[in-house]
């Protein structure tokens, strides 16, 4: 099972919303076929792997990260194949909690006369597919607030300057998480101030889908993100319908978004994940500035927090991680979980769940 979690991590950034899946298929204490889901429409573990057999797999073991699906999607049930080609037992993860499957692909194993093994390896095979549970169960997207900032809490100078906090260790990180994520989102202000591509500079990484907050539709259309986003899929979100203007950026390739629901002349947030999560987005690495990343604490939107600590004080009115109004007293603060703790370089990467939101 730990060379079928090996060989699932391998699908990473290539198969959302999918999940990860990897299969070792086993026979006279030898392994005689393995194989992962390698991209989203692509054969599943499963097939992947008695495709790759060097032998008849006739009565022998798979063992499977995640129950095989019993359903038609975009490839026939792995069920089918597994029973097919004579499987004699099949060591599964974890159940998967899809309702099309959850209980059924095993189930159906057992009927036709196969072992079936579940839960070795379960907590290991449920944080793989971290995202792909949330995704599955919510139908809205996992979203990562992401931040770096100073030992003081400061993510700029007082000049606004924030280039470079953390170290190249921690930063190449960053784009180990933009490979991972289907989106990564950001507010105007980031867009302005920085000038950033938001891409994935992994070699044969997947550049994440960018998405913009833009209430107003004022992002220059001479910026990075703009002129690349024929090529790099983009969307901006905004409440402006000046057709013009948004004809504007629709002709440079990007994809806008008008929102109609909106707060306090803002994006909703709420409406917006609901939305993104209908389009197959599966998950969202937050990387917006101070503002962004309170309203989505305040939306109740963030599932996880990763905070990148360098060994370095601006001290001053520099800017914090979170801004907005913030809450009134310490029994309100939005609760996380005890962090991981992970260090790049000289820098400490915090990582916590979102256990308590702010009161409605």
């Amino acid at each position: 099972m730990k060379i079928a979690l090996e060989m699932a991590e391998k699908g990473i950034g290539k198969v959302n919303p999918n999940p990860l899946v990897g299969a070792v298929i086993v026979k006279d204490n030898r392994i005689i076929g393995k194989g992962y889901h390698k991209t989203y429409g692509g054969l599943h573990a499963e097939r992947e792997a008695l495709k790759s057999c060097f032998e008849n797999p006739s009565g022998a073991t798979m063992y499977v990260t995640l129950e095989p699906c019993c359903h038609y999607g975009k490839t026939p049930p792995c069920v089918d194949a597994i029973i097919e080609n004579g499987i004699s037992r099949v060591v599964v993860g974890i159940r998967d909690p899809n309702p099309l499957v959850g209980g059924k692909g095993i189930d159906k194993l057992r009927k036709n006369g196969i072992a079936v093994v579940e839960g070795v390896l379960e907590a290991e095979c449920r944080s793989l597919n971290t995202i792909f549970f949330h995704y599955i169960k919510t139908k809205t997207p996992y979203i990562t607030l992401k931040y770096a900032m100073t030992i003081d809490g400061k993510i700029a100078t007082k000049t606004g300057a924030s280039r470079w906090i953390s170290g190249e260790d921690s930063r190449i990180n960053v784009h180990t998480d933009r490979n991972t994520y289907s989106a990564i989102m950001v507010g105007l202000n980031t867009v302005i101030s920085d000038d950033p591509l938001l891409n994935c500079r992994l070699e044969q990484g997947n550049d994440p889908i960018r998405i913009i907050c833009d209430t107003n539709l004022k992002t220059p259309l001479d910026s990075k993100i703009v002129k690349t986003s024929v090529d790099n899929k983009t969307i901006i979100v905004t409440k402006s319908h000046d057709e013009k203007l948004i004809k504007l950026y629709e002709d440079c390739g990007c994809d806008v978004l008008v929102q109609e629901s909106l707060d306090n002349d803002r994006i909703d947030l709420r409406n917006l994940v609901q939305e993104l999560g209908s389009r197959g987005i599966d998950s969202i690495l937050l990387e917006g500035g101070s503002t962004l990343a309170w309203s989505a604490l305040e939306a109740g939107i963030v599932d996880k927090v990763q905070a990148y600590i360098s060994p370095k004080i601006f001290g001053g009115i520099a800017k914090t991680p979170v801004a907005g109004k913030g809450i009134d007293f310490p029994d309100n603060a939005i609760r996380l979980s005890k962090p991981k703790v992970r260090y790049f370089g000289e820098d400490i990467l915090l990582e916590s769940e979102v256990l308590k939101c702010l009161p409605e």
